[in-house]
């Protein structure tokens, strides 16, 4: 039992020096993804603390190898596992579009109630970008992952459910939606989990020294829902952070514009708007909160704006238990190909060595990340953009990134 990870009754970890860890390796791409960035997780942690730490590694299943072992996309032994040791890692996992299985990596959120998804945008030297200035691009989003769209309440177009639904709806706004050829889905957003969601990511500017938090929303025209969340937004920051959190208006009437020492700036921004600032004006923004839908769009251009998915991390977290995982798809065509880049999950495990307080061996990885990169040394995806560059594949980029840490 010594190395399992304990959950404090304040939350923090408690985090042992050999820490099991579970992983699912993923489908597709997923194995040369995960086995490239274990090296570099195993080689991080071996620099920045010689023998004093080590993670241990415990595979666990998900995806097509659970679905061919077991029978099951998402057995409840793998969700039993991550729930005991507290923090995993994966690959990308399969998720058909339009039919079959809802999306697992959804399902592994759900199920966990890992509602706050989080992804940091922030540009890395070298990478090539569509922007003028990448280098100002330092955001982080939380996005509300237990409702909103991405709950999958929905009927399909001429099923009884959908006519049903129609029907109600045809009797509360007298529109006159056809029963026969209309979809319908519902919207949910409540205030409970836009509370926490939003807590969670004022919380996290005041530990990490940032200067504000935007609500991004569309209350102007869903008014019930996002227009809710904003409500409910600026209600825990008046109520629960009042101390440290000052408005946009009071940062320039008392403050000319400038964020005071140990202050942040709660503001929002509807959200068409909210895309044309992070490409206009990106300095302004730090902290994003957003519902699922609008958090999965901006986490994707921002992805975009700093080299792309291939570089963008990602991590999954509720009360008890958090799970760190590429951002980007399975690229089945690449399968098996030691081809495709890993850097999304080797940021993942950068940031799961945050989550762990190993911060030491974060920085190794940022820092060994940047000099190959610098050196352009670099897969396919990168090294098609940056002219001179070396081209390799997964594992020499793994081991390439390895060799700039000693």
């Amino acid at each position: 039992m010594e190395n399992i990870i304990k959950l404090n009754k304040d939350g923090s970890l408690s985090v042992p020096s050999s820490p099991i860890i579970p992983y699912i390796p993923g489908d597709g791409t997923g194995p040369d993804i995960w086995n490239a960035t274990r090296i570099v997780l195993d080689k991080a942690v071996e620099t920045a603390y010689r023998n004093e730490k080590k993670i241990i590694f415990k595979k666990i299943l998900a995806g097509e190898e659970a679905y061919k072992e077991t029978g099951e996309w998402l057995p409840e032994e793998t969700l039993e596992q991550i729930k005991k040791y507290k923090v995993a890692i994966k690959g990308p996992l399969t998720t058909p579009v339009g039919h079959g299985m809802r999306s697992l990596n959804v399902a592994i959120r759900q199920e966990l109630d890992l509602f706050a998804c989080i992804r940091p945008a922030k540009y890395i030297t070298g990478v090539p970008s569509p922007c003028n200035e990448p280098e100002k691009i330092n955001m982080v989003i939380f996005r509300e992952n237990s409702e909103d769209l991405y709950l999958g309440i929905e009927w399909e177009a001429g099923t009884e459910d959908a006519k049903e639904a129609v029907t109600f709806v045809n009797s509360k706004i007298l529109k006159n939606l056809d029963d026969k050829t209309t979809g319908i889905g519902i919207k949910p957003i409540s205030e409970k989990n836009t509370k926490r969601l939003i807590r969670k990511s004022i919380q996290f500017a005041v530990d990490n020294n940032r200067k504000s938090v935007t609500i991004m929303h569309k209350g102007n025209i869903m008014k019930f829902t996002e227009g809710a969340f904003l409500k409910w937004g600026y209600e825990v920051g008046e109520n629960e952070f009042k101390d440290m959190i000052i408005t946009e208006q009071e940062l320039w009437d008392q403050f000319d514009g400038k964020v005071p020492y140990g202050k942040v700036v709660l503001k929002d921004r509807i959200a068409d708007n909210m895309f044309q600032q992070v490409l206009l004006r990106p300095s302004e923004y730090d902290v994003i909160t957003a519902p699922n839908l609008n958090g999965d769009y901006i986490s994707d251009l921002l992805a975009a704006m700093v080299g792309g998915l291939g570089l963008a991390p990602g991590a999954n977290i509720g009360e008890s238990c958090a799970v760190f995982e590429a951002t980007h798809g399975t690229a089945p065509k690449y399968a098996g190909l030691d081809k495709v880049n890993p850097g999304s999950v080797i940021l993942s495990g950068a940031m799961m060595l945050e989550h762990l307080g190993w911060h030491e061996a974060s920085d190794v990885i940022h820092a060994a990340l940047q000099k190959a990169i610098l050196n352009k040394q670099v897969t396919y995806d990168l090294a098609r953009q940056i002219p001179g560059s070396i081209e390799l594949k997964c594992s020499e980029f793994a081991r390439k990134i390895c060799s700039f840490m000693d």
